[in-house]
Order: structure tokens, then C-alpha cells, then sequence
């Protein structure tokens, strides 16, 4: 490779990992930054959405610009991204509700929805085979760096200056990210037009979308056996049925049912799914423990996340690394296992757990997670044609969103019924509606906890009874979520004995070319 072309790609490969880390950053840097902006917007009954927007609007668009990225070519969908990702993250700056920070929110979430998958895409077109594993463990390594800038960032931004800026960061690294590409990045592939499975992709856009609103909504604002309720589940299963019938009659699916006939394929999207759902929980809740239990500010919570984000970088680099050396599957077993230790011990956590208790179960977390990152990239498109890499990098990327997504809403719903009645229980025990406190304030939303001046306003005994059982609500919820690491840990078991092969992935290709 001439020196200019290798300085072309080293350029190009800087603004794909400032796009990797832009987007990835934001569910980090917000979720730091949430106490502060529902004590100034309100709206603590929405406040899951303004994380829940962005991920479901990212999961959506995920496979559908994958498709459209096989079909007409990576650049254009990445710089598309970038723009409105942008543009998302000005809107979100000037929001004066949390509805409208919601709805902003979904507005970057698609941006996201290219940004990620289709960074990680051209890097396995530009890249030699033989230098795929090092530079994937890089590209898994921003994921963990950027949950590290995140939370520092956010913590730094909210406590300093104002929430607003949290979003504004986005513009200079987006701009650098778009000029990198846009100027060094010279597609070499020839690209077919394919018809567009429109159908499937309204589909299971729809679907998603009502089964997120169940699930949020359900035991809240409407009971579970409500009409609303019922008819969002039974929405969700039509939409469901639709999509699967529709992907099997389309020439060009979103997903292609026939890469799960992969074995490695379909195991690695198992391990996504599940061990996404179990690190967003841990992404979220441990910071809400920081501010409603310890007492922090949004500081404290995001340098707690700072050790498991290590973790996270130091595994995934590692992943990367040792592809050539050892199997997929021998990479992720230990790695998972490791990870259900760190959730099954958070699980113990109480209003008396020490901060450095709860760092050292974070670091667990982290280096349970981090190598899921970099190896299922790898694993998901092994020996798969250039037609085939964006579908089933999106997919892998869609299904771990999904996991996310599903599992911020369920441990979400779980938390809060948790606490919910012991608060019930409380106020019943009193037989004073106030339960003690000052006129005019009520605590049973617990995100209240996270405010210092709220914390500030409630008696020392009531507070720690409140702190008690915010705690215990957040361990019941890390007891729920070792269930999907055990089946992400089983998955992996099922993954085989490949590992990354240059000499055979380029057989594999040329084969699948000719």
C-alpha cells in the first residue's frame, strides 16, 4: 500500500472511531446529566424516555441503513448520519420539556442508527484481513472509552456549565468526523440497486414502537389489563407476524433470515442481545445509586462508572488482539463469565455498601463486557461477502440495541414497581399521606432522590429509610438482570471452534464473489 493511501486510510479511520465515539457517548453523557435536568425540565415520569427515544430510534434505523449501505454504498449513509446526529443534538440543546427532549432525543437516535453500524462496515472493507482484529479491538475499545468520556464529560458539563452542553460537545467532533470521511474516504466497490423492503421496515419499526409503550406504560399510567395496554401487545404480535411474512418475500429483506443458518452468526446475535440488556442496566442504575443512595452528585456517579469503562476498553482490546490466536468462542465464555459475577455480587448492594465496594464490583462488570464489543463484531461477519458485511453488521448492532432498549424499559418497570410499594407500604404504615415530610413535597417518583436540594429538604430518618429502600429496589433490579447473562453465557457456548483466519476469510470472499 502507498504511503499516501496508508495516510488516507489512517484518516479516514479517525473520523470513523470520532463517529463511533460521538454516538456511543451519548447514552453515557446523559445518563450523568439526568437528575439535573429533571429537576429543571420536570417530567420525572418521562425521564426513561429521553434514553429510550434515542436507543429505539438507533435499534430501528440500524438495519435499514445497513441494507441501504450494501445496496448503494457506506459514505453516503454515514455522512447522512453524521448530519442529522448534528442536527439531533442542536434541537436537544434548546429543549424545554422533557417531551420535547425526548423527541430529539429519537432525532440523533437516527443519526446514531447509521453512524455506528456503518463505521464499523467500511472499516472491514478498507482494512486487510490480517489487521481486522487489531483494529476491531480498537474500534469495541471507543465503546468503553467512550462510556469513560461520557459520564466525566456529562458530570463535568452538568455540575460547571449547563446540561445543554452535554449535546453541543456533538458539533466540533461531528464536524471533524464528516471532513475526515468525507475528503479520504474513496469508495472501491461497485454497488447495486435493490428494491427497498419498505414493508419491513414499517413493520418492525411499528413493532418496536408498541412494544416499547407497553412495556413503559403498562402498571403506570394505564393498568396491565387496560385496552391501551392490551392493545399495544396485541399490536406488537401483528406487526410482528407482518414482518417475518415480509422479509420472507422480499427480494432484498432487511434482515436475512438466511444468515441464521450460520451457526456462529446466530450464536453471536445471542450474546449481543442478552449481554446488552444486562450492561445497560448497569449503565444506568449505578449512577442513580451513586445520587439517590450514596448521596453524590452527578460527578460522583460518573466517575463510579469510570472503572468499568477501564474494564470494558482493557477486554476489549485485548478481544481484539487475540482473534487470531484463539477461537470467538474461548474469548467470550470467560469474559461472560465474569461478567454474571459482577452482576450477581451489584445484586448484594445496600444503603451500607462502600463506594469502593461498588467500584471493585464495576471493574468486574467491565471486564465481563468489554471483549462482546470487539469479538462479535468479528464473529457476526466471518467469512461473509462485501454484499453481505452491512446487513449483518447492522443486524448484530440492531439486536443489541434491541436487548438494551428491552432491557432499560423492563428493569426500569421492575425498579420502580420495587419501590413504588414499598413507598405504599410506608405511607400506609404512617397513616399520613406526607409520610413526615415538608408540605409540598412528594418522593414517590425515586428519581427525586437524585436532587441534593430534595435530599436536603427530608428528615435525616426518613431520608434513610427512603435511601434503604431506593437501594433495595436497585439490587432487585441486578438480581432480575442476571438471568440474561446466564443465557448470554450459555449462547456462547454454542459458538464453535472459529477464529479469525485471513487465509480462509479471503477464500471465503473470493468464493462468495465469483
Amino acid at each position: 500500500m502507498k504511503q499516501s493511501q496508508k495516510s488516507s486510510l489512517s484518516i479516514v479511520i479517525a473520523g470513523l472511531l470520532l463517529g463511533i465515539l460521538m454516538a456511543s457517548m451519548d447514552n453515557t453523557i446523559v445518563a450523568t446529566a439526568m437528575g439535573n435536568i429533571v429537576g429543571e425540565l420536570g417530567g420525572m415520569d418521562k425521564f426513561i424516555w429521553v434514553t429510550s427515544a434515542y436507543m429505539v430510534a438507533e435499534m430501528a434505523g440500524m438495519p435499514i441503513f445497513g441494507k441501504l449501505s450494501d445496496m448503494y454504498g457506506r459514505k453516503k449513509f454515514f455522512v447522512f448520519g453524521i448530519i442529522v446526529f448534528m442536527l439531533g443534538s442542536v434541537l436537544c440543546g434548546t429543549a424545554d420539556s422533557m417531551t420535547e427532549l425526548a423527541i430529539f432525543r429519537a432525532i440523533q437516535g437516527v443519526g446514531g442508527g447509521a453512524l455506528i453500524p456503518i463505521a464499523f462496515t467500511i472499516m472491514f472493507d478498507a482494512v486487510p484481513l490480517e489487521k481486522r482484529g487489531q483494529l476491531g479491538g480498537l474500534f469495541g475499545a471507543v465503546f468503553g472509552l467512550s462510556s469513560i468520556f461520557g459520564p466525566l464529560l456529562g458530570a463535568y458539563i452538568t455540575d460547571h456549565i449547563a446540561w445543554q452542553w452535554i449535546f453541543y460537545i456533538n458539533l466540533p467532533l461531528g464536524l471533524i468526523s464528516f471532513l475526515m470521511v468525507t475528503f479520504f474516504y474513496k469508495e472501491s466497490h461497485e454497488h447495486s440497486k435493490q428494491p427497498i423492503d419498505w414493508l419491513g421496515a414499517f413493520t418492525l419499526i411499528g413493532a418496536i414502537v408498541c412494544l416499547m409503550f407497553a412495556l413503559e406504560l403498562g402498571g403506570k399510567q394505564f393498568a396491565w389489563q387496560s385496552p391501551i395496554i392490551l392493545s399495544l401487545f396485541a399490536g406488537f404480535a401483528v406487526l410482528l407476524i407482518a414482518f417475518l411474512m415480509a422479509e420472507k418475500r422480499a427480494e432484498e429483506p432487511i434482515i436475512s433470515f438466511g444468515l441464521f443458518k450460520n451457526r456462529l452468526y446466530t450464536t453471536s446475535i445471542l450474546v449481543a442481545l442478552f449481554s446488552g440488556a444486562a450492561f445497560i442496566a448497569a449503565s444506568v442504575y449505578i449512577p442513580i445509586f451513586i445520587q439517590g443512595v450514596l448521596g453524590g452528585s452527578a460527578t460522583n456517579s460518573g466517575l463510579v462508572l469510570l472503572p468499568m469503562m477501564v474494564g470494558s476498553v482493557i477486554t476489549a482490546t485485548l478481544g481484539g488482539t487475540l482473534m487470531n490466536k484463539f477461537s470467538y468462542r474461548n474469548l467470550m465464555i470467560p469474559t461472560l463469565a465474569i461478567l454474571a459475577l459482577g452482576i450477581a455480587l451489584v445484586a448484594t448492594i445496600s444503603a451500607e455498601t462502600s463506594r469502593l465496594t461498588v467500584t471493585i464490583y464495576m471493574v468486574l462488570i467491565g471486564l465481563g463486557i468489554g471483549a462482546s464489543f470487539s469479538v462479535l463484531s468479528n464473529a457476526a461477519i466471518h467469512g461473509l461477502s462485501y454484499r453481505q458485511r452491512g446487513t449483518a453488521g447492522a443486524t448484530l448492532n440492531f439486536i443489541r440495541s434491541l436487548g438494551m432498549t428491552i432491557g432499560i424499559t423492563a428493569f426500569g418497570l421492575i425498579q420502580s414497581q420495587y419501590f413504588t410499594n414499598k413507598m405504599s407500604k410506608l405511607y400506609s404504615a404512617d397513616g399520613n399521606e406526607g409520610g413526615g415530610l415538608p408540605e409540598g413535597l412528594d418522593i414517590k417518583d425515586p428519581h427525586a432522590l437524585l436532587s441534593p436540594d430534595t435530599r436536603a429538604l427530608i428528615p435525616s430518618d426518613l431520608l434513610e429509610s427512603f435511601s434503604g429502600m431506593l437501594s433495595g429496589s436497585i439490587a432487585y433490579t441486578f438480581a432480575w438482570a442476571i438471568v440474561p447473562v446466564v443465557l448470554a453465557l450459555l449462547s456462547a457456548f454454542f459458538m464453535g471452534s472459529k477464529k479469525l483466519d485471513a487465509t480462509a476469510e479471503s477464500a471465503a470472499e473470493y468464493s462468495s464473489a465469483h
